[in-house]
């Protein structure tokens, strides 16, 4: 019998998707947007549509373990408990050190950060939201007086002007997106305005592209808040009543001329920029990682929300600026105060009144005094030994953090490293000393908060595994074990987030922003039932608050929101001769973070299989780097070696690699390693998005594509750099090498895994060309196969992909070691549509034959593009690159 649906949330990026999920009778859970959230109304990305295939247990970590051996709870909680005392009575607390993350519930962020600033008595937690927003949560202090978010997503559908600074939303928040471009559709005259220093998928929809340079945002919107108050577009009511320090703001705003000039652009398409602004009454600026992730991304965002002061266009319908957030639950962590520089309800740690409310509430007297360090100079002190011990929660930072080799190093030389997470095998669980067996999405209970501070409730559909415990569970045993029972006592996440709720209205008057206090007297049954819900929710507004500031009353000691002069000053390292290029990271459609999720669903790695560095054809060829080609990218940080793509919507002098693959997934292809951590001064947040490098060929001696039914045993390939992502049936990988066995065929055999005596062996050999082919059958079915080529070999890998899932491969079998499909058979390419598993070449072949024109003609014909939209911009590019192409 099939269960009813249990309503959740997504556990991806900062939308903050509404989701039914359905176990059936055979083991499967169903996937479905709900209808009723107000977020989606229904509606999913690829990776949300997908999550159904991230379910199984397969790699996960499912009980405790102590330097390699299984242990119990009671031994791993003594264990990690004795050695934080040790360290406190040894060297301080401020030897302890907690790294947690946005994809921890509120209730586990609210207990780790209560037990470590509250009770052990140092500031020394920080999360990978500082990766993410901390430059936004920074700028909202400065001018807003608390990390407040204005409005709301229903905002984006009454604005006149969307300006999209930073964000390649097409991609990164397809739900958001797909909101815009209905909205746009319902009323054309809606205008969108995408300033990104690349050409992406968000930027083919807009009717202005600014592709300034990088890390010049700040120029372009002081000069905006000039031209502003130059031209007598300013709401001059607003700005008496409301604000301080404008005429110094505008002092320092540069002049159109020199905007153009720094920026790399025309004169012309910065004033139409300006003037669109400027004559637009309804304008929203929403704003992501190519803001924040900056090291002067605080006056970046210090810059755009000047321009919405000094108009009055925030706190009124369709107005004001946006930060579109990374996580899932990056916001509720910023509640709790999980931010190195924070307390919980929003309180600061520097603010002696803030400290005794929260140490009286808590009760609490060796709340911490100062602000603990920012991830950043957090895993420096690690590396040279002021941190003797750390715990990191749910997040992998030798992948994701910048400068990543010395992460790496500073965990390996750390003394005691422990990490809690649901995944046995990631580059970060690799250097741990004590790996805590934590719930997954679907087994997880409690809340989570979106960009728009909508607070919905993630529910468990799913049974804990083996010996996997919530993350507030751990840190609760953690605790009692440390001698804090009495202030940790909570059996259930209702408990925590009661408590929680109860400390954003204690001693609030209105004063402070974050107040969620009608939410505090929540019984079980009413937590449990808890509908999607936009803080505040103080006890006299309980349906909670779609928009803040209307009242022009702002957080500030007297209510007024404050201007802050900005200079642009350009990013910290600048291209030379040694490194002449430009390194900007992201993320790709249908990949998450460092892919322990997302990397296991088969349909979202048909997308982007493999890592690579999207490159300008001019650049390419001035380096010798071909299409296809593999090349070596090097900063002062580290190296990656990453497979070139050339594109001519990279600008020249820069290159764009995605920021998902580890060495869980690719040897060599772990760009945090390149990245540099130069940090905002003010948020601590590191400059991502700006890296100066060298590329070169990578000299291979071979290269190969292999796919097996069964993942094989990454030693075997050592001294091998390789990428592997999963396949419906079967395993892919890319492998290249500097050394050529002495046997081709002893090598294939011995890579294969499970090779059986019974099984028919295919072979084909050039050694004159070095050119190399096997494939091993059982029965009718493909097992494995390998194609090795001096250069990468040019084969039909979605079609040899798709054999695996065929009952039998006779009828292709003298087709197979030539590596391509034969007469009559067509191989679908790259996929473009997760949902309807259509794929490029699919696409464009209907595109041609029956001459269609739209978007809406290619779904017609195809399927593609009509369920979560995600594939829409592509399909999109796919009709412009017909459209180009010289007529016949």
């Amino acid at each position: 019998m099939t269960e009813p649906a249990v309503r959740t949330t997504c556990p991806y990026c900062g939308v903050g998707c509404g989701i039914r999920a359905r176990r059936t009778p055979d083991g499967e859970v169903e996937i479905a947007g709900d209808r009723e959230h107000p977020t989606n109304r229904g509606r999913l990305c690829s990776k949300g549509t997908t999550l159904g295939e991230t379910l199984g247990l397969n790699g996960r970590l499912l009980y405790p373990r102590w330097q390699g051996q299984r242990v119990s709870w009671d031994r791993a909680l003594d264990i990690a408990a004795s050695g934080i005392k040790r360290v406190v009575r040894e060297r301080g607390p401020d030897a302890v050190a907690f790294y947690v993350s946005g994809q921890l519930l509120t209730e586990d962020y609210y207990v780790a950060n209560k037990l470590i600033k509250g009770f052990l008595g140092t500031a020394n937690i920080d999360t990978n939201s500082r990766l993410c927003m901390a430059s936004s949560v920074a700028g909202h202090r400065r001018a807003f007086g608390a990390d407040t978010v204005p409005g709301c997503y229903a905002d984006l559908d009454a604005a006149d002007l969307i300006v999209l600074v930073g964000s390649n939303a097409a991609w990164c928040h397809p739900i958001l997106f797909d909101r815009i471009r209905r909205a746009k559709a319902a009323r054309p005259a809606r205008r969108l305005v995408v300033i990104d220093p690349r050409r992406t998928r968000t930027t083919d929809a807009a009717d202005l592209h600014l592709a300034l340079a990088s890390g010049s945002d700040t120029l372009l919107f002081a000069g905006l808040l000039g031209y502003l108050a130059a031209n007598g577009r300013t709401d001059d009511g607003f700005v008496s009543a409301h604000t301080r320090d404008a005429a110094a703001a505008i002092a320092a705003a540069p002049s159109l001329e020199s905007v153009a000039e720094g920026c790399g652009l025309d004169v012309a398409e910065v004033k139409r920029f300006y003037d669109w602004f400027a004559a637009t009454d309804r304008v929203m600026t929403l704003y992501s990682q190519g803001v924040n992730q900056s090291s002067s991304g605080t006056d970046k965002v210090s810059a755009i929300i000047n321009c919405h002061l000094l108009t009055g266009r925030i706190g009124k319908p369709g107005c004001g600026p946006l930060s579109l957030t990374g996580q899932p639950n990056a916001m509720g962590g910023r509640e709790v105060g999980g931010l190195a520089n924070q307390l919980a309800a929003h309180m600061e740690i520097d603010d002696p009144v803030h400290r005794d409310r929260v140490r009286r509430f808590w009760q609490a007297p060796a709340l911490a005094e100062r602000a603990g360090l920012k991830a950043v100079d957090m895993f420096r002190a690690i590396e040279d030994g002021r941190i003797q011990a750390v715990w990191i929660m749910s997040t992998n930072p030798v992948v994701s953090m910048p400068e990543a080799d010395c992460v790496r190093r500073a965990l390996e030389r750390c003394p005691l490293v422990i990490v809690s997470d649901c995944i046995a095998d990631t580059d970060t669980t690799r250097v741990a000393d004590l790996l805590l067996p934590a719930l997954a999405w679907g087994e997880k209970d409690g809340t989570v908060t979106n960009s728009e501070r909508l607070i919905s409730r993630q529910r468990a559909f799913l049974e804990p595994p083996g010996e996997a415990r919530a993350d507030w569970w751990i840190a609760t045993q953690m605790a009692r074990r440390l001698g804090f029972g009495e202030a940790f006592p909570y059996e259930t996440p209702a408990e925590i987030f009661r408590e929680h709720a109860r400390l954003s209205g204690f001693e609030n008057d209105g004063s402070r922003d974050f107040d969620i206090s009608d939410l505090g007297e929540l019984d079980e049954a009413g937590y449990d039932a808890l509908r999607p819900v936009q803080w505040p929710v103080p006890r006299e507004r309980p349906q909670g608050t779609e928009r803040l500031f209307g009242d022009g009353a702002f957080f500030t000691a007297d209510r007024r929101a404050r201007f802050v002069a900005v200079a642009w000053r350009p990013p910290q390292h600048a291209p030379s001769a040694d490194f002449p290029v430009i390194l900007n990271t992201g993320r790709l459609r249908d990949q998450w973070h460092t892919m322990t999720r997302s990397g296991r669903s088969p349909s979202l790695a048909s997308h982007e299989p493999e890592p690579f560095v999207a490159i300008n054809p001019a650049d390419a060829a001035a380096l010798a780097l071909e299409e296809g080609a593999l090349a070596e990218i090097v900063s002062i940080h580290g190296r990656a070696v990453l497979r070139v793509r050339l594109s001519p919507e990279q600008a020249p002098g820069s290159v764009f690699a995605p920021m998902h693959w580890g060495a869980t997934h690719a040897s060599d292809a772990r760009i945090g390693a390149v990245v540099n951590a130069a940090p905002d001064p003010i948020s601590g947040q590191p400059e991502l998005k700006h890296t100066p490098v060298r590329l070169a060929p990578h000299r291979a001696r071979w290269q190969a594509f292999l796919a097996t039914r069964r993942r094989i045993d990454l030693a075997t390939l050592a001294g091998t750099s390789f990428s592997l992502a999963v396949a419906n049936g079967a395993w892919r990988y890319e492998l290249a090498g500097v050394e050529m066995p002495p046997n081709w065929n002893a090598w294939a055999r011995q890579i294969f895994p499970e090779a059986r005596r019974s099984a028919d062996w295919l072979s084909y050999e050039d050694p004159g060309a070095e050119i190399f082919r096997y494939a091993q059958l059982v029965g009718d079915r493909l097992d494995a196969c390998l194609f090795v080529a001096p250069q990468r070999p040019a084969v039909a890998r979605d079609w040899l992909v798709q054999l695996f899932a065929a009952a039998s491969v006779a009828p292709y079998r003298l087709h197979l070691l030539a590596g391509q499909p034969g007469p009559g058979t067509s191989e679908s390419g790259k996929l473009v549509c997760v949902c309807a598993t259509i794929g490029e070449r699919a696409i464009a072949t209907a595109i041609a034959r029956d001459r269609l024109d739209t978007v809406e003609a290619v779904g017609a014909a195809t399927g593609a593009g009509i369920n979560c939209g995600s594939c829409r911009p592509e399909i999109a590019l796919l009709l412009r690159r017909k459209r180009e192409l010289p007529a016949a």
